[in-house]
């Protein structure tokens, strides 16, 4: 699940759908394979193979952004690489906070495939006291009380929640209240948030759950027969 921010003038203000928007770091991310492998010029087809979409949805989510292709020869790989990164906000630097610094919150300020995306974590929060002071990923945690403060001093607008789930709406209430309109959650909650603030939620339980079930699928399970009740 990757954060999005678009800046102004970008697509969100265009009501581009937000399957399309979704699906825009997956096509970056294909043309900056093809880019590092020397490739100049692509068709719908190569790019759409490369990124795992269909190529009829590809150049549909690709018109909502303008007219990047030419007849005959296809799209040029940096150029549009460039368009699209714009367009998903990472021509610049976007500040996020990290709040819970467990064994997730560590593994998640650890990761190291934000940077080339144009998004760094440049604090973290815990409610933690044995926590807050400790040094991780060379950041210096930060209590719940001083979350205002770094929000301000950072220009931070998107927070990342890494909380066990009754925790959740409590960060994401000191979230939204410090000035934070974006938030990639991965507690296994809904949260309830303004209309202006965005949300996005992984749930890997959830994701291997979905697994398991193509997993019987694929072995010729079924479940278990369910029962005919006599009315």
């Amino acid at each position: 699940m990757t954060v999005l921010r678009t800046p102004r003038g970008g697509a969100s203000d265009r009501g581009v759908p937000d399957a399309t928007v979704a699906r825009l770091p997956l096509y970056l991310r294909a043309l900056t394979e093809l880019s590092d492998q020397g490739v100049a010029t692509c068709s719908s087809q190569d790019l759409s193979s490369a990124a795992g979409v269909n190529p009829a949805k590809l150049r549909k989510d690709l018109s909502y952004l303008g007219s990047y292709g030419t007849r005959g020869v296809g799209y040029e790989v940096e150029y549009l690489r460039y368009q699209i990164a714009r367009e998903i906000g990472q021509t610049q630097e976007w500040a996020v906070v990290l709040v819970g610094v467990g064994n997730l919150g560590q593994a998640l300020s650890n990761y190291q495939g934000f940077t080339p995306r144009g998004i760094h974590v440049a604090a973290l929060v815990d409610a933690d006291p044995a926590r807050v002071g400790t040094t991780v990923a060379g950041l210096t945690v930060s209590a719940m009380a001083d979350l205002p403060a770094v929000v301000a001093e950072r220009g931070i607008s998107i927070g990342i929640i890494a909380t066990p789930a009754e925790a959740a709406q409590d960060v994401a209430d000191a979230l939204v209240a410090a000035g934070v309109t974006s938030i990639l959650n991965f507690a296994p909650v809904v949260l309830d948030v303004p209309d202006n603030v965005d949300v996005r939620k992984v749930d890997l339980s959830i994701e291997l759950q979905i697994l398991a079930y193509h997993e019987q699928r694929k072995a010729g399970s079924s479940l278990d027969p369910v029962l005919e009740v006599q009315v």
